[in-house]
């Protein structure tokens, strides 16, 4: 049973559901393997064990098969769970009572039988400062942020699934850096009611899995009625890929610009149409404009905890609201109608493409605890509101995973899936979703 572990989210509710393992198993084999795990990679903030054994149990009983039976979860800690306390990564919330409520995408998972385990280690505010979580790849590297315990918890085996969200970076950086795949779903397709939300131009709410099936999964179990669709449509050809370097490709390293070359000539032998696509001049003002709303809606939310609280906030988090309290209102609203801009130019231009492709990272994750990597690869998708995904594709120089970015079109997210399941037929990486990485105690 210590197997369960490993398997996809599909795979694990598909055992449940025809009594080859229990809910319970499913849980244990997740609490046993981050006993073991976790003060070495450290991706919890709040862990419940006996509540997610009494849970498991409830749902063994239950009469009714639900799509997420049994599977045990992980869920960043900017996100209610009731009964437990939500810390945000910041000492001021670190004597935080319990939620009295889940979030509306908790309650979503619950009512699907997953199983949550705890709260997942998040940066301060999910901005920049780092929490304790290490990449379970390399000790001295990070995991990537700011959904840094969710990504983690995965990636090793302690959690099936992991919800996260994304400002910038925070889903589709981690999950490359920590070798599985993270989605992120349209801006608008999951409801962000009991997450924290300072941003509402650019929060999403993501997920992260061993597989982009169980991604899928996931984020229609989240998603508004409708919005998104659990099951994954073959593509009746093979896609059309556009290849994007993007306006910040001179930050990527050697290893990330060969993978996107060779992923592109693997699906080009596979029968795809890979384009080079240049996007227009108005794209390289996308990360001045991200700033903009990032600093100016962050100042406005957390203004009053900042005066209350400053000598407890980093610097770096400081330096943000103080940069957001002294932008113009005019210059926020210039900023919002060049996003409208962007969207409506980027929706025009990739009209004939299922998909583009690009680096989810500059490469790997770099080698410091202090710091959780550039997003820079990641800005441009967010502020566009498009769905997002990102896979495993290859090991780098440093023995670190590699990831590949799928981006679709807004709206477009069971396409967007859709490709990114075909292109991970050919390229994924399996030993990077297996939970088979080289994994703590023995990596010390």
């Amino acid at each position: 049973m210590q197997q369960l572990c490993k398997l996809g989210l599909h795979e694990l509710v598909r055992g449940v559901h025809q009594r080859r393992w229990t809910a319970l198993d499913a849980t244990r084999a997740c609490l046993d393997r981050i006993e073991a795990l976790e003060p070495n990679v450290q991706a919890w903030e709040h862990l419940q064990a006996d509540h997610a054994v009494a849970r498991a149990q409830r749902v063994d009983v239950a009469a009714s098969r639900t799509p997420l039976q049994g599977v045990p979860i992980a869920i960043k800690d900017i996100i209610d769970v009731a009964g437990m306390p939500s810390r945000y990564g910041s000492p001021i919330y670190e004597s935080a009572a319990p939620a009295s409520r889940s979030a509306e995408c908790v309650l979503a998972l619950e009512r699907a039988g997953a199983i949550v385990l705890g709260k997942s280690v998040t940066t301060e505010f999910a901005y920049y400062t780092p929490g304790k979580t290490r990449n379970p790849w390399n000790p001295r590297h990070t995991p990537g942020g700011s959904s840094m315990g969710s990504a983690a918890s995965v990636a090793c085996g302690m959690a099936a699934g992991a919800l996260g969200t994304q400002t910038n970076g925070s889903v589709i950086r981690p999950a490359a850096f920590c070798g599985i795949v993270g989605f992120k779903p349209s801006l608008g397709a999951v409801s962000n009611h009991g997450t924290l939300d300072p941003w509402p131009t650019l929060d999403h709410t993501g997920v992260f899995a061993r597989d982009v099936a169980g991604a899928a999964l996931l984020a229609a179990t989240i998603g508004f009625e409708g919005r998104l669709s659990g099951s994954l449509t073959q593509p009746a050809r093979a896609p059309r890929l556009a290849v994007v370097r993007s306006p910040v490709w001179d930050l990527a390293q050697r290893a990330q610009k060969e993978m996107l070359t060779a992923n592109a000539a693997t699906f080009a032998r596979a029968g795809a149409h890979v384009h080079e696509l240049d996007l227009p001049s108005a794209f390289t003002d996308a990360h001045r404009v991200h700033r903009v709303i990032l600093a100016y809606e962050g100042a406005r939310h957390f203004g009053a905890l900042q005066r209350q609280h400053r000598g407890k906030m980093s610097m770096r988090f400081n330096e943000l609201l103080d940069e957001g309290a002294a932008i113009a209102e005019p210059d926020y609203r210039a900023a919002l109608s060049a996003t409208q801009a962007l969207r409506a130019e980027f929706m025009r231009i990739v009209e004939r493409y299922d998909a583009v492709i690009t680096p989810p990272a500059t490469g790997e994750a770099p080698a410091t605890l202090q710091e959780t990597g550039s997003p820079a690869f990641c800005t441009l998708w967010t502020l566009l509101g498009v769905p997002a995904i990102t896979i495993p594709v290859g090991i780098g120089p440093s023995g670190l995973p590699l990831g590949l970015q799928i981006v679709g079109r807004q709206g477009d997210d069971a396409r967007t899936l859709a490709t990114a399941a075909w292109c991970e037929t050919h390229v994924a990486f399996a030993g990077c979703s297996s939970a088979d990485t080289p994994l703590f105690p023995n990596n010390e």
